[in-house]
């Protein structure tokens, strides 16, 4: 032990007197002993492998443009504040056309103590306060409301006096007509009143249609007609203030709600498709051809009836007509004998059940799968069987024309043939054609039913009043004041609709951001916004066909851009989705290389730190 002690003893003598002659190996002896490693390092951290972390992060950062850009939503943008401020105006202000009356005393003497001026005054007043009494708070979206004047012009001789509310246009002609020489006949003192009051012209539509009444007195028993155009009169021995609730009368119920006390059906009830469009199919239906069958001659028919008719709702709708000959075609409803008719009878209560769904295939136009609507009219001819075939009313009288119609699909007639016996002798049956008498018949009967689809009276003689003598039925089987009805109520039924469309849309673009909005639907809203501006301030003008033509415009294209296919596209997904698709395949990725990143960068600033400790303690050393 004692060696071993004094062995340790001679190494440390040997090493200090080494140290003694070597400073250098000394001090590099003492800075190892003043460095730590974990606080500490010598060389400058490299930054390599930040960079290759950052570039991969930066890359991916990069590309997150690209990925949102491939899966954009192209979306054409719409007008929706234009869309709210067109909804906010129908909402607040229910859609009034004016309209504009006139009243024509012909033959009325005074005294000359009566200021004339002022009488003619004191009867447009009572006159327009008639007419507010009939029609009351007349909020009816099309109808003339309180918006309309009431001019009246007193002539008698030489003196024609007018009141301040005549204004200039359409004006009853004074000295024109003698109202001693004016002739009884109906229809020729339609058409002079019509020469006088429009002329060859015609009179300008700003401010809405005149409508007239012509007062005459005569001699004799008062009588009411309403004439095919737009004026009326009443002929009799009458005084000037009786005559103010018969004028009141025939504006009201006549010249405004179409002669209907109820007023016209409403506009989104009117047969007429979204687009604009209607079709008549007109289809003749043999039962049971073994017994007989009947043809037509359609062609000579659609010339002779139903030009007019089309010609007449050009303003309303856009009209095609088509045909069609159906065989074996039963009805589904039963009839039973009645012995007292002779006939076989079916009730109104059979009525829903007379169509057969199953075996009449009257949709085979066109059209049918489009938006236009179709309105069928059916002459149906009934087998041997069950022949002659009559309808019962609900007070058991029989139907005068032995038809029915169905709203908003069209209109059934029975025609039965004239010899209900079947020859048995013959193996095939014969091939009759209807006679030109018969078809007149039965296209007088579809031209009321289709006045009643489109809301008005069947036939207006019917259906008169006790104090209206006579109705004159026009060839185009629509009087110019009834299709001026048609027009008021349809042009705010096409911009409700309008409205009504473009909105919900709106709606729907606004609470899905990821739905596709093409260019083309953007442009069908923009110009459907315009046109149903136009037909506002038309119907605002009282230009009643060019207000029609546009809201009709309005409408359709506003359906269009609704219903377009890309909207409801198999491509269209909701935000959500896209998540959940991406995001199994980018979030783990991404994770991984943002934590990397992140430790990455929090390793070099420790490194950085523990060399710029070491430099500092060096600096503070030297």
């Amino acid at each position: 032990m004692a060696e071993s002690s004094e062995t340790l003893e001679i190494k440390e003598s040997l090493i200090s007197k080494e140290q003694e002659s070597n400073p250098i190996a000394s001090e590099v002896s003492e800075k190892e002993d003043e460095f730590d490693p974990k606080t500490m390092r010598k060389t400058k951290p490299g930054i390599k492998r930040l960079t290759l972390i950052v570039a991969v992060l930066f890359s991916f950062i990069a590309g997150l443009p690209f990925l949102l850009k491939s899966v954009e939503i192209y979306r054409s943008p719409l007008p929706f504040k234009e869309i709210d401020t067109l909804t906010k105006s129908f909402e607040s202000n229910t859609l009034n056309i004016p309209c504009r009356f006139q009243v024509v005393y012909l033959g009325f003497s005074h005294k000359e103590s009566e200021d004339h001026q002022s009488y003619v005054e004191k009867l447009g007043f009572m006159i327009s306060d008639q007419m507010r009494k009939l029609s009351g708070n007349d909020t009816v979206c099309g109808g003339c409301g309180s918006n309309y004047t009431v001019s009246v012009t007193m002539e008698s001789g030489a003196d024609c006096v007018r009141n301040s509310n005549s204004g200039t246009d359409c004006l009853w002609q004074c000295g024109v007509v003698d109202s001693t020489k004016l002739k009884d006949v109906d229809e020729v003192l339609d058409e002079l009143l019509e020469s006088v009051l429009h002329g060859d012209d015609g009179c300008s539509d700003i401010g809405g249609k005149v409508y007239t009444v012509v007062v005459i007195n005569r001699g004799e028993e008062t009588r009411t007609v309403v004439g095919k155009h737009r004026h009326a009169w009443i002929a009799g021995k009458v005084m000037e203030t009786d005559a103010v609730p018969m004028v009141a009368n025939v504006f009201v119920k006549f010249f405004m709600n179409g002669g209907k006390d109820e007023g016209l059906v409403q506009g989104e009830f009117m047969p007429v498709g979204a687009d604009g469009k209607v079709v008549l199919s007109f289809s003749l239906l043999n039962a049971d051809p073994q017994d007989w069958i009947y043809d037509w001659d359609f062609k000579k028919l659609g010339e002779t009836f139903l030009a007019p008719v089309v010609e007449a709702l050009e303003a309303v709708a856009n009209i095609s007509v088509e045909s069609q000959i159906l065989y074996h075609t039963p009805k589904s409803s039963f009839s039973f004998w009645d012995k007292k008719l002779s006939s076989f009878v079916f009730s109104t209560k059979d009525l829903p059940f007379f169509v057969n769904s199953n075996e009449w295939h009257l949709d085979t136009s066109l059209a049918a799968g489009g938006r236009s609507k179709i309105l069928h009219f059916v002459v149906y001819i009934p087998s041997a069987g069950e022949c002659p075939l009559v309808l019962q009313l609900p007070n058991k009288k029989l139907s005068m024309t032995n038809g029915f119609i169905s709203p908003m699909w069209g209109g059934v007639i029975v025609w039965n043939p004239s010899n209900c016996l079947r020859d048995s002798n013959r193996r095939h049956p014969v091939i009759h054609t209807l006679s030109p008498q018969d078809l007149q018949k039965v296209f007088e009967v579809f031209i009321g039913q289709l006045r009643q689809l489109f809301g008005l009276n069947s036939d207006n003689h019917l259906a008169a009043p006790s104090e209206i003598s006579n109705f004159l039925t026009s060839e185009r089987g629509f009087a110019e004041w009834e299709l001026d009805v048609l027009s008021r109520h349809y042009t705010c039924s096409n911009l409700i609709s309008c409205v009504t469309t473009l909105g919900s849309l709106s709606k729907l673009v606004q609470s899905l951001p990821r739905m596709i909005i093409k260019d083309e639907i953007g442009k069908q809203v923009k110009v459907s916004l315009e046109a149903a501006r136009l037909a506002q301030f038309n119907a605002s003008l009282g230009v009643y066909d060019s207000s029609t033509v546009s809201s009709r415009q309005a409408r359709a294209l506003a359906e269009d851009a609704f219903f377009h296919p890309s909207i409801m596209s198999i491509s269209y997904y909701s935000f959500e989705h896209c998540f959940a698709i991406y995001t199994p395949f980018f979030l783990p990725v991404s994770l991984h290389i943002l934590f990397a990143a992140i430790k990455e960068v929090k390793r070099y600033r420790q490194e950085r730190t523990k060399y710029f400790a070491w430099k500092a303690k060096i600096k503070l050393k030297s």
